[in-house]
């Protein structure tokens, strides 16, 4: 079967001027490459400018598609580059709550981990509330990031519509490698959130494995850093049959 997620190359080919690809695409294209106003996530850039994210378009967002698709991702995340990841942009929808949005991104890891066939990986908790808790699929720990249109204040989670970023754990694991590294990294990422975000940065953001930290709630930032956001499961369902629709109205 034909892979839908595609290279930066392949979409900007296949999208058509007046569409809603094209829509969120340009917005995505006009945050990497300005010079006037970096997005912090220097990364991002690097996977961005070396053609090494892959772009998922998803009219409604389908978890069948979307297990299918990562599952492929994963499988071939190191051929495409050191600073690879799959991003997936849905159609954009009226705008809801940020409550709303975080229901949905929860409710969509959940279900994308019913479907899911692999066992989970040794050493990596199930319990959410755990420091060494990462969510993952297809045998693979997973960074995800969730922007949407109802973040105002924190511009670098903020997008036209509901739209998710999963990261291989391993691309981390190579460029924080090392203390040193790490603190240079992450010193750099606030550095570029201050001026870019109308609030401080969230004392959620941390480095994976703090015995203080919560991978959980650095995936969802809430708009400001007062909102306290409690993931809504303790563990995510294992294989089994997807107990709600698979399209999730989610943008």
């Amino acid at each position: 079967m034909t892979r839908l997620y595609l290279s930066r190359h392949e979409a900007e080919r296949k999208i058509r001027n007046g569409n809603w690809e094209n829509l969120v695409f340009s917005e995505f294209k006009a945050l990497m490459e300005s010079s006037t106003r970096a997005f912090p996530c220097v990364f991002g850039i690097a996977g961005y400018r070396q053609d090494q994210l892959r772009y998922l378009f998803l009219e409604d967002l389908d978890v069948n598609i979307l297990a299918r698709e990562l599952g492929d991702f994963v499988e071939n995340a190191r051929t495409f580059g050191a600073n690879t990841s799959l991003v997936v942009f849905t159609r954009p929808r009226p705008v809801r709550t940020i409550e709303a949005y975080y229901r949905e991104f929860w409710l969509v890891l959940d279900q994308l981990s019913r479907h899911d066939r692999a066992e989970w990986p040794r050493g990596i908790p199930q319990q959410i509330d755990h420091p060494l808790w990462e969510f993952c699929f297809h045998g693979e720990p997973i960074f995800v990031v969730c922007n949407t249109p109802a973040h105002v204040m924190r511009q670098s989670r903020r997008s036209t519509s509901f739209m998710l970023t999963f990261q291989p754990r391993w691309v981390f694991d190579r460029i924080l490698g090392t203390d040193a590294a790490a603190e240079a990294a992450f010193g750099t990422v606030r550095e570029r959130l201050i001026p870019y975000d109308g609030v401080a940065p969230s004392p959620a953001l941390g480095r994976y494995g703090d015995p203080v930290g919560r991978e959980f709630q650095q995936y969802f930032l809430p708009d400001d850093n007062i909102a306290a956001l409690e993931c809504p499961f303790k563990e995510l369902a294992r294989s089994g049959s997807p107990s709600t629709p698979k399209r999730i109205s989610a943008a």
